[in-house]
């Protein structure tokens, strides 16, 4: 067993244990959800491990290896970074109630998961940045498309009758404690808005490292397209929620298209090929 895998299972051991340590007041009638001082090492501890298991995993001996489960690994961790810079100025820890648990399930498939495809030119400085900048941008929309289904189910909550708190669902309990929709829709944009621009500059400079490798500017592949579509809409988003101030339902949902289109581009085509066809 590699040292990614061992790490892998690891970072999701301690993504469940955080997991259940913060859903399991709620299970029995609790109504808030503090990280804390403890918690907060603890979560900087499973994150470390995480960082430790890709780069044993995607790192190995100098070349560059990915596969989908990988790839989806990495850009959870990337958010859960993310999260936790983002945590240190305003305090979201109800947001933890789903990453911890995605994050748990995206590190245990990379290590059930582990294979791929080395990656050819591995050795050319503008691929490695340009994966670098991918995955950045992979990461802060994973997290955007978490948090627009969070806020989806929010919302629906919020239109439900009242009930008595004793009565109501561990999920009513847990919506509860979600930071108010203003500020995570305020979080949200924001999100997209910083992934936006760096997804741009991931079509950049993922033509310039196909000029060097191939002479072609845009490779019609299916993951130029995918991405194409992806900056597309949520260009698209932007811009409307700039000129008409879109904002609720809308937003959410061309947030999860565009998310939607991003997986595809790698993740989804990879599962595909790896998993349903078994082809590398």
């Amino acid at each position: 067993m590699s040292a990614g895998i061992v790490f892998h299972l690891l970072a999701a051991l301690a993504y469940a244990v955080l997991a259940i340590s913060l859903w399991r007041p709620l299970t029995k009638g609790g109504s808030q959800v503090a990280a804390g001082k403890v918690r907060r090492v603890c979560l900087a501890g499973a994150i470390v491990l995480h960082g430790i298991a890709l780069s044993q995993a995607i790192l190995p001996q100098h070349s560059l290896h990915l596969g989908w489960a990988l790839a989806l690994s990495a850009a959870v961790w990337l958010g859960m970074v993310i999260f936790w810079l983002e945590n240190l100025a305003m305090r979201i820890d109800g947001l933890l109630l789903i990453l911890l648990p995605a994050s748990a399930v995206a590190a245990l498939l990379a290590g059930i998961f582990p294979y791929g495809h080395t990656v050819a030119h591995a050795d050319n400085e503008w691929l490695r940045i340009h994966l670098l900048i991918a995955l950045t941008a992979y990461g802060l929309i994973t997290v955007a498309a978490l948090q627009a289904i969070l806020m989806t189910a929010l919302d629906r909550q919020l239109h439900r009758p009242i009930e008595q708190a004793s009565e109501r669902s561990t999920l009513g309990r847990a919506l509860d404690t979600m930071p108010p929709l203003l500020l995570q829709e305020v979080l949200l944009f924001r999100l997209i808005a910083i992934g936006f621009g760096i997804l741009t500059l991931t079509i950049i400079t993922g033509a310039l490292v196909s000029m060097r490798i191939s002479s072609d500017l845009v490779p019609m592949d299916h993951k130029t397209i995918f991405t194409l579509l992806s900056w597309l809409t949520f260009g698209i988003l932007l811009l409307g929620r700039y000129i008409r101030g879109w904002r609720g339902r809308i937003a959410l949902r061309w947030t999860l298209v565009g998310f939607a289109f991003l997986l595809l581009s790698y993740s989804g085509s990879r599962f595909v090929l790896e998993v349903i066809l078994q082809r590398g």
